[in-house]
């Protein structure tokens, strides 16, 4: 039995029973925006005109880190990678001094 074949019947391939076809198909597939709606991330530390990153600059280190102390990831903040290893080792050293909350526990 040919593809084109089994797909005028609905069989399936080693089954006898006829399946189906779900007419919800097309609507599951994966929808893309329009470019008029795709949100652009402002690249933080450009705008700001920051070249490093300073584990002392915690009104920086701040806008990085939310209430609950986890890092923000690149997603989010918008940063490449290399500024955000920069962000992320001056999180952990500023945590280590006690400028910065340790990530809460969710116990």
């Amino acid at each position: 039995m040919s593809a084109r074949s089994r797909r005028a019947t609905g069989r399936r391939p080693g089954c006898g029973k006829q399946v189906p076809r779900s007419p919800r198909r097309a609507s599951r597939r994966r929808r893309f925006r329009p470019a008029s709606e795709n949100r652009f991330v402002v690249l933080t530390l450009h705008a700001q005109r920051v070249t490093t990153v300073d584990w002392k600059d915690v009104v920086l280190l701040r806008e990085f880190v939310p209430d609950r102390g986890k890092i923000r990831s690149r997603r989010v903040t918008g940063l490449t990678p290399q500024q955000q290893r920069q962000v992320a080792a001056a999180i952990k050293n500023a945590r280590e001094v006690a400028l910065l909350p340790h990530p809460a526990t969710s116990r």
